[in-house]
């Protein structure tokens, strides 16, 4: 008799000390409601900008004490758009068109010079690419008459297009 009144004791004491712990923590957690900090976090939501929209790049740590890694690594989600930050420069034209864009995954891009009518008339790029910056220099110098065309960059299934003048 003796041995089953210790071990319902014992559980008894268990349980007792379980509950008091549990009413300790949420008194120490209401505590920690008034500190500062952890307002902030609370408070905290990510704003919409490019940072979160295009993914971060981040340079791994060295695995080695010597070592650096120069991996990319791309966190960009699947539903962002495919090309970014397009920029085509001289305008107007005279001899070197340069195109600059920003692809977000891996793809495969072309990159067209078409006439008003939208015939194409000069592929300046075509083949795929891995993510990130991707800068193309192209010296269209006796190939395209004065005049007004259209840049086009197809990245996948979007497309962005682009009005030049050559001089």
């Amino acid at each position: 008799m003796s041995l089953r009144s210790t071990f319902a004791t014992s559980r008894f004491t268990i349980i007792a000390l379980a509950i008091l712990v549990n009413f300790a923590l949420a008194r120490g957690v209401n505590a920690q409601k008034s500190d500062s900090s952890y307002l902030r976090t609370l408070k905290y939501k990510p704003a919409k900008t490019s940072y979160f929209k295009n993914g971060l790049h981040l340079a791994l740590p060295p695995l080695k004490p010597a070592a650096t890694s120069n991996a990319k690594i791309n966190l960009a989600r699947p539903d962002d758009k495919l090309v970014t930050n397009v920029k085509v420069y001289p305008i107007p034209v005279t001899d070197v068109l340069n195109v600059k864009y920003n692809v977000s995954r891996n793809a495969y891009v072309n990159v067209n010079v078409m006439d008003v009518l939208g015939n194409n008339v000069l592929t300046l790029f075509s083949q795929r690419v891995e993510f990130g910056e991707q800068n193309i220099s192209y010296n269209i110098s006796n190939k395209l008459s004065r005049g007004f065309y259209f840049v086009r960059i197809v990245v996948g299934t979007e497309s962005v297009n682009t009005r030049i003048s050559v001089l």
